[in-house]
């Protein structure tokens, strides 16, 4: 009883206190007025209390962002002792995801501690080190913890069953900005799975190599934790921000893309970083920072 009682102060906390910040609303849709697809955006300024949505509860493709649920399920099963942080995995080549991630290059029979395999699920956004951590959890453990949380439609689709007809439509995970935002509020204020296990992801999210989009619009000294996804026809988001005048999150997604090349000139990608670089500066006007002249040749990570 005690803990559904949280549960559900932690839900009204988060949601129905907030007033709209329609100023910031505004700007926000003269950016995505123009983009050529579906976007959706949900800002939370974690210390006024203020939020700015658009498709803020439609639903979308997580991508490789649904790679943070998975990380929450090996923290409760590492929690209740099912796991151990350090254990060792023994890699097999069945387990390989097609591509060019680290862990696939292992042989049959290499060991790695768990601890490593979720760095690179999370820093790397390793799909094979992702789908091993899946496996080893279960992808019903996961979404059965999502909705004992109180989520009501972040789930992963893939390998899952009775979740086909929700891959075909949305890929390996399914969300909301407003549930991306609201999962990433529980880690920074130590309530997703216990506060120990929350202090452990946020350091994990907070070493990301992909930081060439809303990342690369916010100081390189200013701490933020963050998951990006991508595929052809999505791309997205989610970063909460330790500003100096107090703590914000965001999560921007798109889907139906019409552009969906791999550049730096992705007219998604683009929205992402405008997006992140009008919330930077909103939330902090005093900054006079940005991006160095000649940094985008530093910032192509493939």
């Amino acid at each position: 009883m005690k803990k559904l009682l949280c549960l559900l102060l932690s839900i009204t906390t988060f949601s129905a206190i907030a007033q709209t910040d329609t100023k910031l609303t505004v700007q926000l849709q003269n950016l995505l007025k123009d983009f050529h697809g579906r976007a959706g955006v949900y800002v939370h300024n974690l210390k006024t209390g203020k939020t700015a949505a658009i498709n803020s509860d439609t639903l979308f493709p997580t991508a490789s962002m649904i790679k943070v649920s998975i990380l929450n399920g090996v923290m409760d099963k590492i929690e209740k002792g099912d796991l151990h942080y350090n254990q060792k995995l023994v890699y097999r080549d069945s387990l390989l995801y097609a591509g060019e991630d680290i862990l696939g290059s292992f042989k049959n029979g290499d060991t790695i501690q768990l601890s490593k395999v979720t760095m690179l699920m999370i820093t790397m956004s390793d799909n094979t080190a992702s789908l091993w951590l899946q496996k080893l959890v279960g992808g019903e453990y996961i979404n059965n913890w999502l909705a004992t949380n109180g989520f009501k439609v972040m789930r992963v689709n893939s390998r899952v069953a009775g979740r086909e007809d929700m891959r075909k439509i949305y890929g390996w995970g399914v969300t909301t900005p407003y549930e991306m935002c609201r999962l990433f509020t529980l880690i920074r204020d130590g309530k997703a799975v216990s506060p120990a296990a929350s202090e452990r992801m946020y350091r994990t999210l907070n070493r990301i190599y992909w930081d060439e989009n809303a990342l690369s619009q916010i100081p390189p000294y200013v701490q933020a934790i963050s998951k990006q996804g991508a595929v052809d026809a999505s791309r997205s988001e989610t970063v909460l921000v330790n500003a100096p005048h107090g703590d914000y999150v965001f999560s921007i997604i798109t889907k139906n893309n019409l552009d969906q090349s791999w550049t730096p000139q992705n007219e998604a990608d683009i929205l992402i970083k405008k997006v992140s670089a009008l919330l930077w500066h909103y939330f902090e006007p005093q900054s006079k920072w940005q991006p160095a002249p000649g940094v985008d040749k530093f910032m192509l990570n493939e």
